[in-house]
């Protein structure tokens, strides 16, 4: 694991906030499809414990990876995917290590991992960190990523690689190089509308509208995405309580759904909604 460096403590802590979103986004309850305090959402190997023990793991490496952006600030921002991957893999390593083998949070290590090193690299070079910077500075260094690693490959090996040759989304990658642009034009200018829960609630709602969520497609395939979208539009459009979300919580289980791109870019929201 890098050392410690001597970041600029005036700064805000993205990484403290990051591990406080992906605890915020666990407990939020109740969340369609989704492992929170009450049930373990469409997952049979995944409860709330293992995915605490999960964040557990993950937390130290969110400042390995500002670091690693605060260290090698001068190289090119096409250089830090490359420099940040291996502490990528060894963070993956570490959740799989506490969790059994089980893929609780491999999303969230590559967002919120991209923002803690966005805003690592930001404070290397004396800018300001705040919600437009790093969302700009993660587009930055994922610039080419989707030409790189979907356009471009001639073999299909991961379920993203297979979505893009099949349905021509780009998923995950396609969303970091936007700089997150799911998250600033469905969720951020929505954010005051709602307080507490709600809030989050609303944003994850807005997001499953409009996210062309990976896990929905592997679960469900096109008509399962269409069919959480339009529920979560519907739910935006008419007026929700919780007892709505657990109905919804319970169609989704029963078909298998979990909106897990959306609860990684709730996270991400939330964290852009501290620094706005």
């Amino acid at each position: 694991m890098a050392g410690l460096l001597a970041i600029n403590v005036a700064e805000p802590d993205v990484p403290g906030l990051a591990a406080q979103a992906l605890r915020l986004e666990l407990d939020l309850t109740p969340k369609p499809g989704l492992v929170d305090r009450a049930n373990n959402g469409s997952h049979q190997d995944m409860n709330h414990a293992l995915l605490l023990t999960s964040i557990a793991a993950i937390t130290p490496w969110l400042t390995v990876f500002a670091n690693i952006g605060f260290e090698y600030a001068q190289h090119p921002a096409t250089e830090q995917l490359r420099l940040l991957r291996p502490a990528g893999i060894a963070c993956e390593q570490a959740m799989f290590a506490a969790t059994g083998g089980v893929n609780t949070h491999k999303g969230g290590i590559f967002s919120l991992g991209l923002l803690c090193c966005a805003a690592g690299r930001l404070q290397g070079l004396n800018r300001a960190v705040d919600a437009t910077s790093l969302c700009r500075q993660v587009s930055e260094i994922c610039c080419g990523l989707v030409a790189r690693e979907l356009l471009n490959r001639k073999s299909c090996c991961t379920a993203g690689e297979r979505q893009f040759r099949d349905y021509g989304l780009t998923g995950a990658r396609g969303e970091v190089e936007s700089g997150f642009a799911t998250v600033r034009n469905a969720v951020l200018p929505f954010w005051h509308l709602e307080q507490g829960e709600r809030q989050l609630q609303h944003a994850l709602l807005r997001l499953m509208a409009s996210n062309p969520d990976s896990n929905l497609l592997s679960r469900g395939g096109r008509a399962g995405l269409r069919y959480v979208q339009r529920y979560a539009a519907l739910l935006l459009a008419t007026g929700w309580d919780n007892a709505a979300l657990r109905q919804m919580d319970q169609a989704l289980m029963a078909r298998r759904l979990s909106p897990g791109g959306s609860a990684d870019l709730l996270a991400v929201a939330w964290v852009l909604a501290a620094l706005a």
